[in-house]
């Protein structure tokens, strides 16, 4: 810390007339220029434990938030509702009236929680009506697609979702397996594109061993065309007492294998196609 001396000698002096000239309403500059206090170490010292006067203090954006949050409180509002009627953070409106006294719970947590919920109702609905809008723009961006396009997008989605023969164990096999009815409706025109006959094509489903199997295999049946008697045996996964299902929704329909028999030609055709991709873009990026 800086020592009183010099023209800083008499500080006693020096702060008492700080003090004063603060108490009147003085800024600090306006005290430094009137006791000619150069040092801003010494000023500190003079004022300290002095608050600045109010006219000094900047306008704060959220000052009318924030009286309007205590003035909520003190009505015994709580902070859910607090925030669905102001539209700020819970931890600005715990900061700006943590010292109010607590108001009494006049309603369970239940039923907090669904008056905080139908507070966000129209919140969520516009943000669904956002959501919506732009997913539906975006579709319409997509446009006409040519065959070409068709044949490039087929080859990243089998190398995405496909097997893929390894180096330590090669099975060249064009086996894709998905649970998004989109994904395998884009694939099987992705095939039918190629000449794939749909006779060369099987399907089996795999799903948990307690959900609706027949139900699945109905409906993956109609999805890709065939009579279920077509789809080859379920495969189902064995329930594990230590886990949770989470796949449980009326919707859960597992997932489809389709495999391409005798197909070794065609997944070594995929792998070369893949490749060219890949060098066409390390190209285009060059």
């Amino acid at each position: 810390m800086t020592a009183a001396t010099g023209k800083y000698a008499d500080f006693e002096n020096l702060r008492e007339q700080a003090v004063a000239l603060r108490r009147e309403g003085l800024s600090r500059r306006q005290i430094r220029d009137r006791l000619h206090v150069d040092n801003n170490d010494i000023l500190n010292r003079l004022l300290e434990g002095e608050p600045p006067p109010d006219w000094t203090k900047r306008p704060n954006a959220k000052d009318d938030l924030r009286a309007r949050a205590r003035e909520l409180r003190l009505q015994g509002w709580t902070y859910d509702r607090i925030q669905v009627e102001l539209g700020c953070s819970k931890s600005s409106i715990s900061l700006w009236v943590r010292d109010l006294p607590k108001p009494e719970r006049k309603r369970t947590r239940e039923e907090a929680s669904e008056i905080a919920r139908r507070g966000w109702e129209p919140t969520m609905r516009r943000r669904e009506d956002e959501r919506q809008n732009r997913k539906s723009a975006a579709r319409d961006e997509i446009g006409s697609m040519t065959e070409r396009e068709l044949f490039l997008v087929g080859i990243g989605l089998y190398w995405a979702e496909g097997s893929k023969s390894k180096s330590y164990e090669r099975r060249e096999k064009v086996i894709f397996v998905n649970s998004d009815p989109g994904m395998i409706a884009l694939y099987l025109a992705w095939l039918d594109a190629l000449q794939i006959p749909r006779e060369q094509l099987t399907f089996r489903v795999m799903i948990h061993e307690s959900a609706d199997v027949a139900g699945a295999e109905a409906y993956w049946a109609d999805l890709v065309g065939v009579p279920t008697e077509r789809l080859q045996k379920a495969t189902l996964k064995r329930h594990n007492p230590k886990t949770v299902r989470k796949n449980v929704e009326d919707g859960y329909r597992g997932c489809l294998v389709v495999r391409v028999l005798q197909g070794a030609d065609l997944y070594q055709r995929i792998e070369g196609w893949w490749s060219g991709l890949v060098v066409e873009a390390g190209r285009l990026n060059a």
